[in-house]
């Protein structure tokens, strides 16, 4: 596919990214600029479908837009090393751990609460009121 060329829609069928994703990416420099052709459209080739699934990826395990730039400029500076990628992902790695801590916290105080819930018609409504004395 390396010389196969393709318009934006091409790319998003490709990639399964959204049309506007891709403007997006292309807006704030995580894709790079697409050569045109003589008519004014964009020409992606394969390099452009590699960081465009290298970024989607990315989003999928949880990266933020900042932790996949520095990977790319790592990346594209032909300087990474093992060591720098497997710090920025065990510190991703942190966050996520920490965000399930969370998680599992919020649905244990959830659980609690909803267990307290007779779930009637009544006017009284032990969830309503452990919302009310945490404010």
């Amino acid at each position: 596919m390396s010389g196969r060329r393709l318009h934006r829609a091409a790319l998003a069928r490709r990639t399964g990214c959204n049309l506007e994703t891709i403007r997006y990416y292309e807006k704030i420099g995580m894709m790079p600029a697409p050569p045109r052709t003589e008519a004014g459209y964009r020409i992606y080739n394969s390099s452009h479908v590699e960081r465009l699934s290298f970024i989607l990826r990315a989003r999928e395990l949880g990266f933020s837009l900042d932790d996949i730039r520095g990977l790319l400029t790592l990346v594209d500076r032909g300087m990474q090393t093992c060591a720098e990628v497997k710090e920025r992902t065990e510190r991703h790695l942190a966050d996520v751990r920490e965000k399930i801590a969370d998680l599992k916290r919020i649905e244990r105080l959830l659980a609690e609460t909803a267990a307290q819930c007779s779930g009637e018609e009544v006017p009284e409504c032990p969830v309503l009121e452990a919302l009310t004395s945490r404010m």
